[in-house]
């Protein structure tokens, strides 16, 4: 892939031009794919096959546990007016005490104390204003907030699929997985959307199982690496939780002699967390802002799902830790020559974990 340049492995030097390459927009999806297991699927290990994600199950074991996250989006962009000038806002972290980070354009028309109205009885104050356009909000609602984003809220899209008015109806599915339940993540874990009631069937028949975390993606994942050593960049925080249940089921699977196949960077980030040194997964509930690149030990996580991600992107360094970076450059090369869909709503693929990073 003509853009990527010679990366140098476990190195406190990396640079994020090592994880750049070049991307026909053309392949930038705008549409999931119908049905949604029909989307293609490159399967990554020392050879490359092309298939579809509806031939997960041939590809899975009878003992593999496949990791979900099963956190709902919610329509956490709005727009509302101060002193009369339109403001939108993206919600993307919500703080203990019941405030939310959010990232504001125009921000730099927004002081500390200003008002931003969405609709009669609700509105937000800005406390106090952050970098990169970000700004911490308290609501004054006569209702719950989450209800009232549901009635005001749109669905926030990432900034690559373009809408000239916003999300659609459409949207409001495509961008939710089928078993999402615990609301609280502002943009989707896309690896997930891919999955269907059907194909969740055959692989329950196949013999493999389904486990769930929740880890509530933030607005944060689509944020740039602005500096070029990838060692100084500051990794967005997000809160996720395992259970007992869950962690139980893994470790018991793995014990004999099946994977723990991870359905996105999100589960997989959530479950390195969780891990202990020898691998073990134990319950957790907290804050995770673990930033995975090459060079990483993986302790708990033996195949990955996922979809094509952005250059320079952490999400990018991240599979390239988990597959290999040299493996991964040519699987893009791959990808783009033959022409598969990329980002949140294009097509997947099935990582087998490389212990060999060159």
């Amino acid at each position: 892939m003509n853009g990527f340049k010679k990366t140098r492995g476990a190195d406190p030097d990396l640079t994020t031009d090592e994880f750049d390459f070049e991307l026909p927009p053309r392949l930038i999806a705008n549409e999931p794919a119908k049905p949604r297991d029909s989307a293609r699927l490159l399967e990554v290990s020392d050879v490359f096959n092309d298939r579809v994600v509806a031939d997960l199950p041939s590809i899975l074991k009878p003992d593999d546990v496949i990791v979900l996250n099963d956190t709902r989006v919610i329509p956490a962009r709005l727009r509302g007016t101060r002193r009369g000038a339109r403001v939108e806002l993206t919600l993307h972290k919500a703080e203990a005490d019941g405030r939310w980070r959010a990232f504001a354009r125009p921000a730099r028309k927004l002081s500390a104390g200003d008002v931003i109205d969405f609709a009669d009885g609700f509105m937000a104050q800005v406390n106090s204003k952050g970098e990169a356009g970000e700004v911490l909000l308290s609501f004054s609602s006569a209702e719950d907030l989450l209800t009232a984003l549901d009635k005001h809220g749109e669905v926030p899209l990432p900034p690559y699929i373009t809408r000239e008015n916003g999300a659609t109806s459409s949207d409001e599915d495509d961008y939710q997985t089928v078993y999402a339940v615990n609301k609280g993540a502002v943009a989707a874990p896309t690896a997930g959307l891919h999955f269907t009631d059907r194909l969740m069937a055959a692989v329950r028949k196949s013999g493999a199982r389904f486990a769930t975390l929740t880890l509530h993606v933030g607005a944060g994942t689509f944020l740039p690496v602005k500096v070029n050593r990838v060692s100084e960049h500051k990794m967005h925080s997000e809160w996720g939780r395992i259970d007992a249940s869950t962690a139980e089921m893994i470790n018991a699977a793995r014990s004999a002699g099946g994977r723990a196949v991870a359905v996105g960077t999100t589960s997989l980030r959530l479950l390195e967390s969780a891990a202990s040194k020898d691998g073990e997964i134990r319950p957790f509930k907290a804050e995770t802002d673990i930033f995975i690149t090459p060079g990483y030990g993986f302790r708990a996580v033996d195949a990955l799902i996922t979809n094509f991600h952005l250059p320079r992107s952490t999400l990018f360094m991240l599979v390239s830790a988990f597959a290999g970076t040299a493996r991964m450059k040519r699987a893009y090369t791959h990808a783009i020559d033959a022409g598969y869909r990329f980002y949140s709503y294009g097509d997947s693929s099935f990582l087998h974990r490389s212990e060999d990073n060159a």
